[in-house]
């Protein structure tokens, strides 16, 4: 990781970046990929005559479209829309939503790229996709966010449908959001098509476990990677940055595996409770005052707040990155190592950087990224659409089971694949060329398209 680009894959590379010029998380996303591929050409040369790997790297479909709307004091406002439907191989194109005002074109290719193959690694017939807006949400209204959503929804509805595109939400987009979103969607069609849209309200719709998806898979993949070595979570220091969606679930889950969180995070500092973060405050501070990590802190004796700084000078044994992309650097991988973390699980989508990876390597700590350890989320999405499908409900418990199920499945797969491809133990690698392999297949079988 961040080293040099293998020959074999050095043109295709330089292909990449010629034609996306300035997308910067767009190039390390492929770069990451790239720099495990050169394995599987020299292994089938199929793929490098057919050229796979470049059309692979190509999206299908790039969308960009205005979004006009009103706030609460009659101001106009443009806002800028996304959807990149990356590939359809595997099945319809299946990615969130974000709207935060660091989105552009780069950040969403980016992570419809990274969605491709987190998919296939489900082994759910879905495809990659990914979509948002460089819209705030933070501090509007709803009446705002509905606006927004509507005019959103006007332009995107056209390329959407249960066997087309099937976004869901992401950072900014949350039950609120998709309601908005999916009723505009009705409005235009005239047809409930459940199956449209993934992380509706259970009322109408969602799947039960969907909204702890992500945060349990990561926290279902850190303990598979134990197992593997022999260990558990128990008696393990964990930090996990953020305190969103992700993070929450995340430290829910691990302390129910054994483990103990004594670090979490947001974007004004970190707090430190060696006793263990109590789940039931964080919730009611971020969840439903939507207040600020020191706000925990203030009512928690044991925890002290560390404004600014970085969560990973805490010690622990377990690094759960669960904020954003590129949060924890190689100054930072550094000190994890210094202090003996062992394992680094990405909760986000790239929140390490390819230096932190490459430190993560060269101190022996076992790293798994993020298209193999956060595909919870976007299976459990796969889940609501099988429910949608067949007009069914199932229990937490059979869902959540078959989360364990899908977590582990895909651990056993990058452990076996990046064995077969000579790199034991690598699961970037593992990840990297299962994902690959699965959509060449099929990319393959369907001619050139």
């Amino acid at each position: 990781m961040g080293g040099e680009v293998p020959a074999t894959v050095q043109g295709i590379y330089d292909e990449v970046l010629r034609r996306n010029r300035g997308e910067t998380e767009f190039h390390q996303a492929v770069r990451e990929v790239l720099e495990s591929l050169a394995v599987v050409l020299d292994r089938h040369s199929e793929y490098a005559e057919m050229k796979t790997v470049q059309r692979i790297c190509e999206p299908e479909r790039q969308i960009i479209f205005r979004v006009p709307w009103q706030d609460d004091r009659g101001e106009v406002h443009i806002n800028r829309g996304f959807r990149v439907e990356f590939n359809s191989a595997l099945g319809p194109y299946k990615g969130g939503l974000r709207f935060h005002p660091s989105v552009d074109l780069g950040i969403v290719k980016f992570l419809g790229f990274e969605q491709v193959f987190k998919n296939a690694l489900t082994g759910m017939p879905i495809g990659g996709g990914k979509g948002g807006s460089d819209f705030d949400p933070k501090g509007r209204s709803d009446a705002e966010v509905m606006r927004f959503c509507q005019s959103f929804m006007t332009e995107l509805y056209r390329h959407l449908g249960e066997y087309t595109d099937v976004p869901a939400g992401d950072i900014g987009v949350g039950a609120r959001e998709i309601g908005y979103l999916f009723g505009q969607y009705k409005r235009i069609t005239n047809r409930y098509e459940s199956g449209v849209i993934t992380g509706k309200g259970l009322g109408w719709g969602g799947a039960l476990v969907r909204t702890e998806a992500t945060g349990y898979g990561a926290a279902f993949f850190a303990e598979a990677m134990m197992e593997a070595a022999g260990e558990s979570f128990d008696g393990k220091r964990v930090a996990v940055s953020g305190s969103g969606n992700v993070a929450v679930h995340g430290i829910e889950k691990v302390h129910r595996l054994g483990g103990t969180v004594v670090a979490a995070s947001d974007s004004s500092g970190y707090v430190v409770d060696e006793k263990g973060i109590d789940l039931d405050v964080l919730k009611q501070v971020k969840e439903v005052e939507r207040g600020r990590i020191g706000d925990y802190a203030d009512r928690v004796g044991t925890a002290s707040f560390v404004p600014g700084g970085s969560i990973w000078d805490v010690p622990c044994d377990v690094a759960i990155p669960s904020a954003t992309q590129n949060e924890l650097d190689g100054d930072a991988a550094a000190v994890l190592a210094r202090y003996g973390c062992r394992y680094v699980v990405e909760g986000a989508n790239m929140p390490a950087t390819p230096e932190a990876v490459r430190v993560f390597r060269d101190a022996g700590i076992a790293f798994a990224p993020g298209k193999a350890a956060n595909a919870g989320g976007v299976a459990t999405s796969a889940l609501e659409m099988q429910q949608n499908a067949s007009r069914d409900r199932w229990t937490f418990e059979h869902t959540e089971e078959r989360l364990e199920e899908i977590m582990r499945g895909i651990h056993a797969r990058c452990h076996a694949t990046a064995d077969e491809y000579g790199s034991p133990g690598d699961l970037v690698l593992g990840a990297n060329v299962a994902g690959f392999l699965e959509v060449a297949e099929a990319v393959h079988a369907h001619g050139l398209v």
